[in-house]
């Protein structure tokens, strides 16, 4: 058997497991989004592109879409400064960083949900901890962050801010492993202060380390779900793509429009992803080379 015959069997387990489990629904739901199908209409029509064309007439959606932009560059550009910072300490030799580092990965390793359900508590306007702390005993200056459209979006960032960048710290440590001490101490030793050390040597070694987490974390921000269902139900213009498509879906039982939403929540992914490999992957390729 050629080398290439053997290197196809050993991977088809695991495309056939990625075409049942990944492919085969897309194609559903791609399928599903070009056609008219609901609860009370339960035959497939096919519509072409209207359910795609529905989301530019919907306002809702297009809220939806708004706030998905503003969730996802918000919240991975916070995530990935300070996970570099994290990092950057949590790389540094002290007294005690093995419990640092374990104590920093705990929002990370509680599951999301239990997290939302956290922060509902600490975000209530009568029992809130967060009401507690400003107004003290006084339940009359108590304020229902959660029904104001500024402090609801803000603070569904906020808790994936705080729930997700430690796994950003996580792979920016990882990548901080890989570079060189030695070229650190030999620019140390040129009299290269610590800044132009960061930006001439370190930052430019993580690169490859960033665009993985710049990738992981936009799909990740793409396709949130629970914090919003948990906090805000959506409320106060806080409905990001996937929650939409829930409540189309299961809420409307309009499959067609529910299916297109999914199919467009995809699409921004692949379009991200793409632009990331195509701009910083491809540099980083060429530099290895």
């Amino acid at each position: 058997m050629s080398r290439a015959r053997f290197g196809l069997v050993l991977i088809l387990p695991a495309l056939t497991i990625l075409t049942l489990f990944a492919l085969v629904p897309i194609a559903g739901s791609l399928f599903e989004s070009l056609h008219h199908r609901t609860a009370a209409e339960p035959v497939a029509r096919f519509a072409g592109l209207d359910n795609y064309a529905r989301l530019l007439r919907d306002e809702e959606a297009v809220e939806s879409v708004g706030f998905t932009m503003l969730f996802v560059g918000t919240s991975v550009s916070l995530e990935l400064g300070l996970g570099l910072a994290i990092a950057l300490v949590l790389h540094q030799a002290f007294r005690g960083r093995g419990l640092v580092r374990a104590a920093v990965l705990v929002p990370w390793a509680i599951p999301t949900v239990v997290a939302s359900i956290i922060w509902k508590y600490v975000f209530d306007d009568r029992h809130g901890i967060l009401n507690y702390l400003l107004f003290g005993a006084d339940l009359n200056a108590y304020l229902v962050w959660l029904a104001d459209p500024f402090w609801a979006k803000a603070l569904i960032i906020s808790a994936d801010v705080w729930k997700t960048t430690p796994f950003t710290a996580l792979l920016l440590l990882a990548g901080l492993q890989t570079v060189p001490g030695e070229l650190v101490e030999a620019a140390r030793v040129d009299g290269a202060g610590p800044l132009r050390r960061f930006f001439v040597i370190t930052l430019p070694l993580l690169r490859p380390a960033i665009l993985v987490a710049l990738l992981f974390r936009t799909m990740d921000a793409f396709r949130e779900f629970e914090l919003v269902y948990e906090l805000t139900q959506g409320k106060e213009g806080t409905s990001v793509l996937q929650f939409y498509g829930y409540k189309v879906l299961f809420g409307r039982q309009d499959y067609g429009f529910g299916s297109a939403i999914s199919c467009l929540v995809f699409f921004l992914i692949a379009i991200v992803a793409f632009f990331y490999v195509r701009t910083v992957g491809t540099r980083l390729f060429e530099e290895a080379r």
